[in-house]
């Protein structure tokens, strides 16, 4: 007898339907799984058999042949577990054929039945969707998760016999009622405030610009000065995630299992990968190609400490920093997953961290700080809009009981200045200021006459590059755009450039 069950395979950040066929027949008993298996999904066969037999039910004796269409995809997952137990239940006569044909079915088992959470669940339920199926059969776990995704009934499953009693009519599972308490706009609570943060006012500024126009951020400064604090201040300054981009970072989240129970991410990414990191890590890719940190900040800061020392890593990031996407060729296909971060970099000036400080003095030679300051090549921080000095801060303003500007404050001017960048750029692809190109440029970005004298000669004096010049002319629009102003003035531009290292 022959039985069919629909789950899926996560392909990049998307589902793809997988049929799972079953046929039962006679001879010596033995089991076959075939349809590009890994050794994850080979070793559901054992799994299904020990679950089946804990349950009461009765495993078929002669030949089960269980093949994963289409063959030509590689399956990864255990999430073919439930699915498989069903087809075998059916080919088996233990449940009708058609109980889950109009159901998608995703869950790994445990050798006495229970059914385990299982990643990449966001995407199973848009699959579901968009297949206008009734049903999705998810473990209890991830029910949650599920009903992110509206317009399918969400089943949730703890156990292979609640299941089997389900299908039967014995013993009905009631939906999933999520009742949109998933989606309420709950305000998102981060741990640091600006106001926590001692001087460094101008550094404060230099961020309050750059999360006003998801510029990305290097800054440089001796050992103890406040840059990982001001870089972990950052997500509470930058405006609140939309619906849509909540739910873009859920399914990132979702497909890597890096979930655990939040349900709906309502809280701006920060990712602070250690600098021994590899490429893959950094971007994405394996053999079974997974989000990378930089898919990981999507809609959040990627915070690279210690900068210097992430050594040729640091080139993978070129191209996402351009697209905003990451994309991973293998032989069978591309996938692309998105990448709209905000890097900030933390460094400091020479290997010891003292050059330049006031307090105490460089131990480092010449040749030892000129090599250190060129491990991160030219062309990657041509791609960094602002560049910041952090000093030192003295006694007093440690001592100072004062606090400083509220992140809540500052985020109200960024989102303001956002929101005059929406409505600028309506009905484009682009999002901030940082995404605009050259043809943009011209348009939203021109300077007056004392404003083009200005930075003909800091282009001569700068040794600026055509990119150089582009990304200051998208500063000052940011700095406009934070004071209301419709047209760049000449303080906005003067601004801008003191952002900018010379780049001769």
């Amino acid at each position: 007898m022959l039985a069919k069950v629909k789950s899926c395979a996560l392909v990049g950040l998307e589902a793809t339907l997988v049929d799972v066929e079953v046929h039962s027949a006679g001879g010596m008993p033995a089991i076959t799984l075939v349809g590009l298996p890994s050794i994850s999904v080979r070793e559901s066969k054992d799994r299904v058999w020990s679950a089946i037999r804990n349950c009461g039910l009765q495993f078929p004796g002669g030949r089960l042949t269980i093949n994963l269409a289409p063959a030509d995809l590689r399956k990864e997952s255990p999430a073919y577990d439930l699915a498989i137990a069903l087809g075998v239940l059916a080919a088996s006569g233990q449940i009708p054929p058609d109980a889950v044909n109009d159901a998608l079915v995703m869950g790994e088992l445990s050798l006495d039945g229970v059914v385990r959470h299982v990643r990449g669940v966001i995407a199973a339920a848009t699959l579901a969707r968009s297949l206008e199926l009734d049903r999705l059969f998810v473990p209890a776990a991830d029910a949650a998760e599920a009903a992110l995704v509206p317009g399918v009934e969400i089943i949730p499953v703890d156990h292979l016999i609640s299941l089997v009693e389900h299908l039967l009519g014995l013993d009905t599972i009631p939906p999933y009622n999520a009742e949109g308490a998933s989606l309420v706009r709950a305000a998102p609570r981060y741990d640091i405030d600006f106001a926590d943060v001692k001087g460094q006012e101008l550094v404060k500024r230099a961020l309050e610009v750059a999360a006003a126009g998801a510029h990305n951020v290097v800054m440089t400064g001796p050992p103890g000065a406040g840059k990982t604090l001001l870089a972990r201040a950052v997500p509470g300054i930058l405006p609140e995630m939309t619906i849509d981009e909540a739910l873009e970072v859920t399914r990132i989240y979702s497909v890597a299992d890096m979930l655990n129970g939040v349900g709906l991410v309502r809280q701006r990414p920060f990712r602070a990968p250690h600098h021994t990191i590899s490429h893959a890590g950094l971007v994405g890719g394996g053999s079974w190609p997974r989000p990378g940190e930089a898919s990981l900040a999507h809609c959040g800061v990627l915070f690279l400490d210690e900068l210097p020392e992430f050594g040729h890593a640091l080139e993978t990031l070129r191209q996402p920093m351009e697209d905003r996407v990451v994309t991973i060729s293998r032989a069978a296909r591309a996938l692309t997953f998105p990448a709209n971060f905000m890097l900030i970099g933390a460094s400091n000036p020479c290997p010891c961290g003292y050059y330049g400080d006031l307090m105490k003095p460089c131990t480092c030679s010449q040749a030892a700080i000129t090599r250190y300051q060129q491990r991160i090549s030219g062309p990657l921080m041509d791609r960094i809009d602002i560049h910041i000095t952090v000093p030192r801060v003295d006694y007093d303003k440690l001592a100072d009981d004062r606090r400083g500007e509220a992140s809540e404050v500052i985020r109200a001017r960024v989102q303001a200045a956002r929101d005059r960048q929406a409505a600028r750029f309506k009905g484009t692809r682009l999002l901030s200021n940082a995404d605009m190109g050259a043809r943009e440029i011209q348009v939203h970005a021109k300077l007056d006459a004392e404003g083009e004298s200005l930075m003909r000669s800091a282009m001569v004096r700068m040794h600026l590059s055509a990119r150089g010049y582009h990304r200051i002319l998208k500063l000052a629009r940011t700095i406009a755009d934070l004071e209301a102003s419709d047209v760049i003035r000449t303080h906005h531009l003067a601004e801008a450039l003191q952002y900018r290292r010379s780049e001769g």
